[in-house]
């Protein structure tokens, strides 16, 4: 028993430790090295050129399956007989301006570099060459899909650009088109639009021209005329999502071009930027619009948020307005959340939007679509690239 006591003694435990602790750190500083010889994905870096991987949703019914970039099927189209066999049109309606501080730099003789040139395919564009290509090619897709469709580029009076296409219009605004203020811009820049034609509104006509308000990062993939046929009764479109703290997108806003429908939307959007000016502005240069939307349709239709998990349209009433909810999967498909919240790319997809650092995507898309005329095998290359981050 007197051994045991000794053994007890703090004074042991101390010199055990002592003995131990240098193999502990040996057995640590190993691990570490372990560690440090794995390479190690930064996530920040992004690339400069495609990067592809595994296509999401393959195997699941419904859904656009890839064979590298080959399409084992086919997107399915909408049934546009109907479309032509009326006169009814769809204008897009987009916010675009280009800033004077690259126009000086677009001018001065400086080197590639100060300009942040980029170069995808074949082409080398600076910063305002490369927001020039992505406006384009949006007007392009259109086009592809939409042929009967006019385009109208909301901007700043100070903005100078053109595009070179017969079905485009330009209209200047007059705002405050800073970085800063953009999205708050680009809903008072709406509703003047809309008071705008009003103003030009016959009580009757025979033939409407229905609005799509668009960002202009989005390409149009299939014509979407039948939303006005196959829903007749809504006055204003919004796209969701199954996201808790931003469920709406305001990429994409229809609105039924009769005056009703216009006079609505116009209140609609009136109130969105009332809640905008009042509860967001510290979010004004991103999310506000989103959050607004939210806190808007939340206040008037607190049922709706309870449907949005769903995936499939919807209707509700907000003091007489008709809003038509419909599914981003299908009208506003975005790359990243189509490798995980879509799960894959549904086959009746409308829109897809290159949202974020994705715009040397869309612009590689086109170049593919341009030398293949395959929509189908495009999108297995957006569906497999997707998920990574560009350069811009």
């Amino acid at each position: 028993m007197a051994i045991w006591r000794r053994w007890r003694s703090p004074y042991l435990f101390f010199i055990l430790l002592l003995l131990v602790l240098p193999l502990l750190l040996t057995i640590s500083d190993l691990h570490r090295g372990t560690i440090s010889q794995i390479p190690r994905r930064n996530p920040s870096k992004k690339s400069d050129h495609i990067v592809l991987g595994p296509a999401a949703g393959q195997g699941m019914p419904d859904r656009l399956q890839c064979q590298g970039l080959k399409a084992m099927n086919e997107i399915r189209s909408s049934n546009t007989k109907q479309e032509y066999n009326n006169c009814d049109t769809v204008t897009f309606v987009t916010v675009f301006t280009v800033y004077s501080s690259y126009l000086k730099t677009q001018s001065a003789k400086v080197d590639d570099k100060s300009l942040g040139t980029v170069t995808v395919g074949n082409t080398s564009y600076t910063k305002t060459e490369r927001s020039m290509a992505v406006l384009n090619i949006f007007v392009k897709f259109i086009q592809v899909s939409m042929p009967r469709s006019n385009v109208i580029i909301l901007t700043d009076p100070a903005s100078e650009f053109s595009v070179e296409k017969n079905s485009v219009t330009i209209l200047a605004i007059h705002g405050d088109y800073s970085r800063e203020n953009l999205m708050l811009q680009r809903i008072r820049s709406y509703i003047i639009f809309l008071e705008q034609k009003l103003e030009e509104h016959p009580e009757r006509l025979k033939c409407v021209n229905h609005y799509i308000f668009t960002d202009s990062d989005i390409a149009v993939v299939d014509n979407l005329a039948h939303i006005f046929q196959e829903y007749p009764n809504f006055h204003l479109a919004l796209t969701f999502r199954n996201n808790k703290d931003q469920p709406l997108n305001s990429g994409f806003i229809a609105i039924r071009g009769t005056t009703e429908g216009i006079l609505r939307a116009k209140t609609f959007l009136q109130e969105v930027l009332e809640v905008y000016s009042t509860k967001y502005m510290k979010a004004s240069r991103m999310l506000g619009d989103q959050l607004s939307l939210a806190w808007v349709v939340k206040s008037h239709l607190s049922f709706a948020f309870k449907k949005f998990s769903r995936h499939e349209a919807f209707s509700g009433d907000m003091n007489g307005t008709s809003v038509l909810f419909l599914p981003c999967a299908i009208y506003n498909w975005t790359p990243p959340e189509g490798a995980g919240q879509f799960h894959g790319m549904p086959l009746d997809v409308k829109v897809v939007h290159f949202k974020g650092s994705r715009k040397r995507l869309m612009l590689e898309s086109w170049n593919f679509f341009n030398s293949t005329s395959n929509l189908s095998d495009m999108l297995c290359l957006i569906l497999a690239s997707g998920r990574t981050k560009y350069d811009f």
